[in-house]
């Protein structure tokens, strides 16, 4: 019960579930949030070995969020990382998606992030610990068919630099980690203009970062402490270099790339 507390929310897919089973196999004490509470009863099962709190949460909803937090400390005791790692897509251009999309897309992404570390946050200071956003390459450049996903992703991104400023001198380690493309379910559950999941990805998922290789990454950054963590060479950071001194060529260069997807909104 005295082992560290990682929050994780998201955990039932993807990078979260692979962040699950990373923090398990290193003996720390987990605290899971997702809204499909079939999928987190299995990671909890799963688990067995480890001291797991598993608790359906959508991180739209405020009080969800506080109730989240409330339930790791009356449990624990303590919290030393949270992980805001719920995260939905969605591709559509602008002038055909449905305003609400781009509020479903905010409200879960950047909202959601923004609940659990009002209620996190005291804890952490409390124990010196580590404040993560998981954002995307969408939250560097504007990527196209993605307004909603990038302009959340970008808020994301200015809030914990400006919560890391705040808390400069109180000891708050806060990472900022995007991902490149990774092999996860988020491209088949991104919305399209009508608010509809598209169901299936337009991507080859099987030539994408691993969701566990991405955990692990993740990991080691958190336990290093580091500022930023941008995954995979071509499409992460050589994109993000670029975007800082040649910005006409990556916007011409994301265009193309997008463009040329199955089902492309642009065709």
């Amino acid at each position: 019960m005295h082992k560290k507390v990682v929050v994780i929310t998201g955990a039932s897919s993807g990078i979260g579930k692979a962040l699950a089973e990373k923090y398990a196999d290193e003996g720390w004490n987990l605290v899971l949030a997702a809204r499909r509470d079939d999928r987190l009863k299995e990671l909890e099962e799963k688990l067995v070995q480890t001291n797991v709190l598993a608790i359906k949460t959508d991180v739209t909803k405020e009080i969800e969020c506080r109730e989240l937090i409330g339930e790791a400390i009356k449990k624990f005791g303590r919290i030393d990382v949270l992980i805001n790692n719920a995260g939905i897509s969605m591709r559509a251009l602008f002038h055909n998606t449905e305003l609400d999309v781009l509020r479903q897309v905010m409200d879960v992404n950047y909202w959601g992030t923004v609940y659990c570390t009002k209620y996190a946050l005291p804890h952490l200071l409390e124990t010196k610990g580590s404040l993560v956003g998981v954002i995307s390459i969408g939250g560097y450049i504007g990527l196209p068919g993605r307004s909603g996903y990038s302009a959340a992703k970008f808020a994301v991104r200015g809030f914990l630099q400006t919560i890391r400023t705040e808390n400069l001198k109180k000891g708050l380690h806060v990472l900022v980690a995007a991902p490149g493309f990774t092999a996860s379910e988020i491209r088949k559950n991104a919305l399209v203009a009508n608010g509809m999941p598209q169901g299936n990805t337009p991507r080859n998922e099987n030539k994408m970062m691993s969701a566990e290789e991405c955990a692990t990454h993740i990991y080691i950054a958190i336990e290093k402490r580091k500022r930023g963590l941008v995954l995979t060479f071509l499409e992460g950071k050589l994109t993000v270099f670029l975007a800082k001194f040649f910005p006409s060529f990556i916007d011409k260069m994301s265009y193309k790339m997008f463009s040329r997807e199955p089902d492309s909104p642009f065709k």
